[in-house]
């Protein structure tokens, strides 16, 4: 799901090992456009799931270098932001107890898109609970699309992890 053809997959083969030295995650990528192409590249550091503009021109600058044999006019790096798409085994996890929308390839009991609170993943399958309290599993290969819904919980987490970001690197700043 990080890539949706073979030119996205191929860019994630190049720019993933610079971008995991750096401590950032590739979230996604996707190339877009058709006579003027924008390879947007969605990642997070790996310390704290943030990405602010000094990481973007990082690694936007390590990408770069690497990318010669991909075809793209812009290069737009970016956080995946609050209702982020949910594309590993890993975010799910991560994120269990959050409301997420889910969209799969193929219809499972009548129907493509639910909604519900993530319940966690079991090995390779991502469990989710239903308004209605039943609970539906899904293969990360079943999906098309996956992303958190955007709560006053989440917020409330993402200001607290954003504020101990911060809180850190100002640690690290009088330290210098």
């Amino acid at each position: 799901m990080r890539a949706s053809n073979p030119a996205e997959a191929r860019v994630i083969a190049l720019i993933e090992p610079a971008a995991e030295e750096l401590g950032y995650r590739i979230v996604r990528v996707r190339l877009m456009g058709n006579r003027r192409k924008t390879l947007q590249i969605m990642a997070e550091r790996q310390s704290d799931g943030l990405l602010d503009a000094d990481d973007c021109g990082r690694l936007s600058r390590a990408a770069n270098e690497l990318l010669e044999p991909i075809e793209y006019e812009t290069l737009e790096v970016s956080s995946p932001g609050i209702d982020r798409p949910l594309m590993r085994l890993e975010d799910f996890a991560r994120f269990a107890g959050h409301e997420a929308k889910l969209e799969t390839v193929a219809m499972i009991e009548g129907r493509k898109r639910f909604k519900g609170a993530i319940a966690g993943v079991d090995g390779d399958e991502i469990r989710l609970t239903l308004p209605e309290g039943d609970e539906v599993r899904f293969k990360l290969s079943a999906l098309a699309d996956a992303r958190l819904v955007l709560t006053d919980r989440l917020i409330e987490e993402d200001l607290r992890r954003a504020k101990a970001a911060a809180e850190q690197d100002e640690k690290k700043r009088k330290l210098q």
